[in-house]
C-alpha cells in the first residue's frame, strides 16, 4: 500500500512528459482519462468496496489505491474547475469514474468530490458553492480500531444542496429537497422534509461489494 502513495507524483510526471513529447491530446488523456480507467479496472477485478472495513482488509487497499489515483485532482482543484467550464463535461468525466449522474447537474464553484466513483445524482440537481461530497470517512469503530466507511452518496431529482454542506458515505437526499447551507450529514443519513430522518446508528452499516 505504501507504493500506492507514489501514484499522484507518477501521475503528474507522466502527464507532464506526454504533454512535452507526445502532444496535447496525449497529455490530456494521461491526465484525465487514464486514472478513471485504472480505477474501473480495479473494481472489475476486486469489486467496488461499499460498507465498513478495517485497514487490513483487501477492500481498504482497493479503496486506497483508487483514492491515490484521484489525489492529483484534490491537490490541484483547478484541474476540475477547468472541466466545469464546459457544460456537461465534468459530469461525463465523473461517469467515467463510475458515478451515475442525471441530466443538468449544476456544479457551483468550489464543489469538492472526494470519491469520484461514489455518486448517484438524479436530474436537475443543484450543488451550492463549497459543497463537499465525501464518499468515505475514516473513524474509530466500536472496538476502538480505525475503520473505513465508504459508500455511494445518493441525491434525488430536483434536489438542491445548500452551500458549504458536507455529505458523507451513504448519505441519501430525497427528490425535491432544498437543504440549508452548512449541513453535516453523517454516514448513511437520509434527508427528507428538510431534516435528517435516518442514520447508520439506527440500522447498522452493511459490508458489500457493489457491481
Amino acid at each position: 500500500m505504501l507504493l500506492a502513495n507514489a501514484l499522484p507524483l507518477l501521475h503528474a510526471l507522466a502527464a507532464a512528459a506526454v504533454f512535452a513529447f507526445g502532444g496535447v491530446l496525449g497529455g490530456l488523456a494521461v491526465l484525465y482519462v487514464l486514472p478513471p480507467l485504472a480505477s474501473r479496472l480495479l473494481w472489475v477485478v476486486f469489486g467496488r468496496p461499499a460498507g465498513r472495513y478495517g485497514v487490513a482488509d483487501r477492500s481498504f487497499s482497493v479503496w486506497w489505491v483508487t483514492l491515490q489515483l484521484q489525489t492529483l485532482f484534490l491537490r490541484l482543484p483547478f484541474l476540475e474547475e477547468l472541466l466545469r467550464l464546459v457544460p456537461g463535461l465534468y459530469s461525463a468525466w465523473l461517469r467515467l469514474w463510475g458515478s451515475r449522474l442525471g441530466a443538468r447537474t449544476y456544479w457551483s464553484p468550489g464543489t469538492v468530490v472526494l470519491d469520484r466513483g461514489y455518486l448517484d445524482l438524479g436530474d436537475d440537481v443543484a450543488l451550492g458553492a463549497g459543497v463537499r461530497l465525501n464518499g468515505h470517512v475514516l473513524q474509530r469503530g466500536a472496538d476502538g480500531r480505525l475503520e473505513l466507511v465508504v459508500d455511494v452518496i445518493r441525491v434525488g431529482d430536483r434536489a438542491a444542496l445548500g452551500g458549504y454542506s458536507l455529505f458523507t458515505a451513504g448519505s441519501t437526499v430525497a427528490a425535491g429537497e432544498s437543504l440549508r447551507a452548512c449541513l453535516i450529514s453523517p454516514p448513511y443519513s437520509r434527508w427528507e422534509g428538510g431534516r435528517r430522518v435516518k442514520s447508520a446508528s439506527d440500522e447498522g452499516v452493511r459490508t458489500a461489494l457493489l457491481p
